[in-house]
């Protein structure tokens, strides 16, 4: 018996699999998620005016005070960098997060200096992906004041734009109500003063 007739067996194998798992599976997963769910399957893309501009899926970074603002993001180098997701590793007793917390309240307080609403802790810590494109709806409402004084709006109207934009729980109960920053945005965008 020489060595290729003990080798045929496992290339054949491993091509086979190669064949299996490495083309047609993905190939067939791939082409259920473009029927299934076609907006997810071609990235969640926001389009205005014909033109991509952002995803439901992946945090921006807005910090023009006439927005509002999302999770702060722990991707690097970049915020919200889809490829590099992940958290920020610390825990609630590290220096470091404490001082991230603390810069980014004074942030907040600096921004609307006005405002006494306790600071929603979405504002000062990042989601677990680092890409959360959604605050929770006190975290919408504790912007609400800034927002309008910048817009020149009234602020009964911000507050009713964030009620028209809330999601709620999956099935009625998976996560809590949220409204997306980036949907949220375009919204207050269309506005008329």
């Amino acid at each position: 018996m020489n060595l290729f007739s003990l080798l045929r067996p496992a290339l054949a194998v491993f091509f086979l699999l190669t064949v299996l798992c490495g083309l047609l599976y993905p190939l067939l997963v791939t082409g259920i998620g473009k029927v299934a769910f076609p907006a997810q399957a071609y990235g969640s893309l926001v389009l205005r005016d014909g033109k991509p501009v952002g995803s439901a899926l992946i945090g921006q970074s807005f910090t023009s005070p006439q927005y509002f603002w999302g999770r702060p993001s722990a991707t690097g180098p970049m915020a919200n960098n889809a490829g590099a997701s992940s958290g920020s590793n610390q825990g609630p007793l590290n220096p470091a997060l404490i001082d991230n917390v603390k810069a980014r309240m004074e942030n907040l307080r600096a921004a609307d200096p006005t405002n006494t609403l306790p600071i929603p802790v979405d504002l000062v810590t990042a989601s677990a992906s680092g890409l959360d494109p959604d605050i929770s709806i006190a975290a919408a409402y504790y912007q609400v004041s800034r927002i309008a004084r910048e817009r020149q709006l009234d602020e009964a109207v911000v507050r009713q734009l964030i009620d028209s934009s809330q999601q709620q729980p999956w099935l009625g109960f998976l996560g809590e109500p949220r409204v997306n920053v980036l949907a949220l945005n375009m919204a207050l965008d269309q506005l008329k003063n």
